[in-house]
């Protein structure tokens, strides 16, 4: 018989470690409560992963959304807005599932940024 006294102790006398972005009860300062206007890409990715998450295509889940979020290094996290974080994570899924490769996403975004340097965007 196993003893079920075996756990106790070891799980609730220690806090696992925080991973960076886990700021739940830390000290942040004040929260910005203030309302914005979404710029358009914003609206766009935030439209992306509707469409993504749907029932109809199931292409990722917000599981897999928070998961990817959750593994940007600390430095990147801070440095990346919240659609940042999203668009990153996106790409991430879209990329472990094999929806795209690394080689299409550089070529798209390659050619997104030639069409902004040429002003089309």
């Amino acid at each position: 018989m196993q003893d079920p006294d075996r756990y106790n102790g070891t799980m609730s006398d220690t806090n696992p470690p925080r991973s960076h972005h886990d700021m739940g009860g830390q000290p942040a300062g004040a929260v910005q409560r203030t309302e914005h206007d979404y710029s358009l890409w914003e609206k766009r990715v935030d439209a992306m992963l509707v469409l993504l998450a749907g029932k109809d295509r199931k292409l990722m889940t917000v599981d897999e959304l928070r998961k990817n979020i959750e593994a940007i290094g600390p430095d990147a996290y801070d440095r990346m807005s919240y659609y940042e974080r999203w668009i990153h994570s996106i790409a991430q899924t879209l990329i472990q599932r094999g929806v795209i490769s690394i080689e299409e996403l550089g070529r798209k975004m390659a050619d997104v940024e030639a069409r902004n340097d040429k002003g089309e965007i």
